[in-house]
């Protein structure tokens, strides 16, 4: 895939597998906005990217808050005059604490879905309107595999992603006459940098031994799949959601 000339905005990229998409779309060419939460984050990523040879920008963004979306998508389209693709990848997940679903507060779902779900609408609305003009665009959401399994102990989570689906369907609809596609990836466990404990030893081989392909998955497991919605490859797919998660669950 070759993605020369082509400008990717990557939510949520300062780290996990934000990171791991940004080095892959920039290695193969493409001028890649590292934009998350913590604008510190976003300039270390970049500085790799750099350092790999790769070009793009960094910023902060809050993908809750409109007025914040919205200046990225302009800063990025002053800068180069275009933007292509869309990964709405930033979510709160690396910071939950399982929990009964009667023990969740209400602040707690409220925060989570402030990110996890209305973030995700919040940024499609921000670049429909430059995709609309340039008649194409690729948005490709990431859900996770976990609402297939309705895992427990994790029912904001697993809510939240699950609206992923619809979204996409929905949305899909409206914009294919632009020439834009809306697709979803759903990972499974994923190991990254991100130090997580809610996964013990015990868990893991139950998981590995539920999995076809039987051992962990990697960022490099998912990089794939991501860029073949983001690339010509995927033009006439649209309104998908693709289990990634080494055969543990299937849609």
């Amino acid at each position: 895939m070759n993605f020369d000339g082509k400008v990717v905005l990557i939510t949520g990229s300062g780290q996990g597998l934000g990171r791991a998409f940004a080095h892959a779309f920039a290695e193969k060419g493409a001028f890649v906005a590292v934009a998350d939460l913590i604008e510190e984050t976003a300039e270390k990523v970049l500085k790799e990217v750099k350092d790999a040879g790769g070009n793009g920008m960094a910023a902060k963004v809050d993908v809750s808050d409109e007025v914040s979306a919205n200046d990225l998508v302009k800063k990025i389209v002053k800068e180069k005059g275009r933007l292509d693709v869309l990964v709405n990848n930033a979510s709160i997940f690396s910071t939950i604490k399982t929990k009964p679903f009667d023990e969740i507060s209400v602040d707690e779902w409220d925060n989570l879905m402030s990110v996890n779900c209305r973030g995700v609408f919040i940024m499609c609305k921000a670049v429909i309107g430059v995709m609309k003009e340039q008649q194409k665009g690729k948005i490709v959401n990431i859900g996770s595999a976990s609402m297939a399994l309705g895992r427990t102990d994790y029912l904001h989570y697993v809510t939240s992603k699950s609206s992923m689906v619809g979204l996409t369907r929905s949305l899909a609809k409206e914009v294919g006459k632009w020439g834009i596609t809306v697709n979803n990836i759903m990972p499974g466990r994923t190991f990254t940098e991100i130090e997580r404990d809610t996964i013990t030893e015990e868990r893991l081989k139950a998981m590995l031994a539920q999995m076809a392909l039987g051992r962990k998955q990697v960022p490099g497991d998912l990089t794939g799949p991501v860029m073949f919605f983001a690339s010509p490859y995927s033009d006439f797919v649209t309104g998908q959601s693709m289990i990634v998660d080494g055969g543990i669950s299937f849609l």
